[in-house]
């Protein structure tokens, strides 16, 4: 929920937002709206309390042949504070309802527009070059037995798979090797619940627009996370945290699922787009003006891994039409994938600002001794989609995967993947 102090004095700032995500600027001034008629029935019901508080010890210093007729005046008092009380509940949930239909307020400079208006803010790596036709992921999995899809398929349906033998120790070597970086970066390990309450869902902001690609369990009421964000957002709802000596940051390793509703037919081959994965996610709550910061920090974390595995990747900035309702702020980091001859996407890193910390009530208390919404960030550090860039990049023309060095002690010293005797 974005701050009603910004809607209320800079309208036009959260205008402008709203119009640079492509989002409806018309919900701003209904907000606005809203919030006049809330606080107007606040007031009223205020001085009605005061005036019935008022009322209630001139009864009792009344004397005694008069207080008959008075305490009817108190009885009609109490049914208006009442009536009053019921109209501001209602202005105080119709205000709340449209505000948090309002998306988080853009950082100045993240670009306009949809999903092909992002900004690429660099390049790094050599894209690999090969005197051979490279295989895909698909294949090159399949004859390595990396994964098995077919029994995936039958097991479950489609875009599930089985992760098999050395398949199965390449993810959990990629997630060791992300929880040792995680750790040494200060951040507590978690490992998170994956089904959640719909208010926990719907106060990290995945119940909006994007409310399809969830799995929901309505006999339980409860819905299974696609990111490991979503438990650790909620982690310190509804508390205080002290910071003071610095921000708190966890590493949250989960399975995750996404309905991947409207996807039908893309990245129908393989583990690249699939209902069912393994993450681990770091997350941070930070002081509100060490936001940015750690956002970059966040990146930096990420890069250091992709470039550790010898990865080409790009960083783009994405636009702000892109982005999900709680971030002010995205940057993805999209790996080349050379049988597809293009970038694809490994990590993000969103800077939501205060904005989910508002909607799940967790604070700071501040040097006056005020409480106020903490920032919290996200960024994925290691998930099962990396495999399909390892793979396609550190092919050999027999067929074979060089393992690279920094996942080597995670797999007993292995070295290759090659494919298994006949």
């Amino acid at each position: 929920m974005i701050d009603p102090v910004l809607l209320r004095e800079q309208p036009d700032v959260v205008r402008e937002s709203q119009r640079a995500r492509g989002s409806s600027v018309e919900l701003v001034d209904q907000a606005l709206a809203a919030d006049t008629e809330r606080r107007a029935a606040i007031l009223e019901f205020e001085n009605l309390r005061a005036e019935q508080n008022a009322f209630g010890k001139q009864v009792a210093a009344a004397p005694k042949d008069e207080k008959k007729a008075l305490v009817a005046q108190a009885q009609q008092l109490s049914a208006d504070v009442k009536a009053a009380g019921t109209r501001a509940t209602d202005a105080e949930a119709a205000f709340t309802t449209t505000a948090r239909a309002i998306q988080n307020i853009v950082i100045d400079g993240v670009p306009e527009g949809g999903e092909e208006n992002f900004v690429t803010l660099r390049e790094v790596g050599t894209k690999p070059a090969f005197d051979f036709t490279p295989r895909d992921h698909v294949e090159l999995g399949e004859s390595l037995e990396l994964f098995d899809l077919a029994r995936g398929a039958k097991v479950s349906g489609a875009r599930f798979y089985f992760l098999t033998g050395i398949g199965a120790r390449l993810e959990i070597a990629l997630m060791n090797l992300a929880l040792d970086r995680a750790l040494g970066a200060g951040f507590t390990p978690l490992i998170t619940p994956t089904l959640v309450r719909p208010e926990t869902m719907d106060g990290t902001g995945f119940l909006g627009e994007h409310g399809d690609e969830v799995y929901y369990l309505p006999a339980d009421d409860l819905y299974l996370t696609g990111t490991s964000e979503v438990a650790l957002a909620g982690f310190h709802m509804g508390e205080i945290l002290d910071l003071s000596k610095g921000s708190k940051r966890y590493a949250g390793w989960s399975t995750c699922y996404r309905r991947e509703a409207g996807s039908h037919g893309k990245d129908t081959r393989g583990i690249l787009r699939v209902h069912q994965f393994n993450k681990l996610e770091m997350f941070s709550y930070v002081l509100p003006e060490n936001a940015e910061a750690e956002h970059e920090a966040l990146l930096s974390y990420q890069e250091g891994m992709l470039t550790d595995l010898g990865l080409a990747y790009r960083v783009i900035d994405v636009a702000a039409g892109d982005l999900g309702s709680s971030a002010a702020r995205k940057f993805d980091t999209e790996a080349w994938v050379p049988s597809q001859e293009t970038y694809r996407e490994l990590t993000s890193t969103s800077n939501c600002t205060t904005y989910q910390a508002r909607r799940l009530d967790t604070r700071y208390r501040t040097e006056s001794g005020k409480t106020a919404p903490v920032a919290t960030l996200n960024g994925t550090l290691a998930t099962t989609r990396w495999i399909v860039a390892l793979l396609e990049t550190h092919q050999q023309a027999d067929g074979s995967v060089v393992v690279p060095e920094v996942l080597r002690p995670y797999l007993g010293g292995l070295e290759l993947i090659e494919a298994p005797a006949p």
